[in-house]
């Protein structure tokens, strides 16, 4: 039985990153570590639990680009088309579906942190749909500033990062070359956004530690007092 304590302030984390980088095995590593640390952990999915519309997602990509459906692996790689389709139609729609998902995104942390949630964890967030757009086009940019507005930062937001041959190989979605130019452009918004922590490209035990050291120099875990 966990000692009686006081009431925790809710914290919200996020973790972003290229298809394959990792996130899913440390998010998983992160709640279990929190966990036993004693504290109540809620996990939230964007592509779950906060995107909108995603049937009218799904068939875009299947029907009109004519791209797989599904989640790739090694064995059995897919090529998927609708992140990576950069036609003017595809991005009329997706700055409509983004523009859904930050309001979506706002009315669920605020939920969240209304929650008895120690640490709220999200696996992505609107930073992963962000990085779809062409952020070298000022319009672009404006819309991403106007849409960081609207949606809250979260405590800490990991980007991971990950070299994209082997992202690749883990998680055969799409081309090498989308995913090349994808992780630059999750590196361009963290520079326009500002407040990422990016964690470099490293086996999956050391990137764990790394989180873990981060998340204890913030004082995040119960029995330790902030050392920053």
């Amino acid at each position: 039985m966990f000692p009686i304590r006081k009431r925790r302030a809710t914290r919200i984390v996020s973790f972003s990153g290229i298809d394959g980088a990792g996130k899913s095995t440390q998010i998983e590593a992160l709640c279990t570590r929190m966990e036993d640390d004693g504290q109540r952990v809620l996990l939230i999915r964007f592509w779950d639990d906060v995107a909108r519309l995603t049937r009218i997602r799904e068939g875009a990509g299947h029907h009109v680009f004519k791209g797989d459906k599904g989640v790739g692996s090694p064995s059995a790689p897919i090529v998927r088309r609708d992140k990576n389709v950069r036609s003017w139609t595809m991005t009329c729609l997706r700055l409509f579906l983004y523009t859904i998902d930050s309001i979506s995104l706002r009315l669920t942390v605020a939920k969240a942190m209304r929650s008895n949630a120690d640490l709220v964890i999200f696996d992505r967030y609107a930073y992963d749909e962000l990085a779809n757009l062409a952020l070298s086009n000022p319009a672009m940019r404006m819309y991403i500033r106007m849409i960081m507005k609207v949606v809250p930062k979260p405590h800490i937001s990991y980007l991971l990062d990950a070299d994209p041959e082997k992202a690749f190989a883990r998680k055969p979605e799409y081309p090498l070359a989308f995913i090349l130019s994808n992780r630059q452009a999750y590196l361009d918004l963290k520079d326009l956004v500002g407040g990422m922590t990016v964690i470099a490209a490293m086996p999956i035990k050391e990137v764990e530690q790394a989180i873990f050291w981060h998340v204890e120099q913030l004082g995040l875990y119960s029995e330790r007092p902030a050392q920053v």
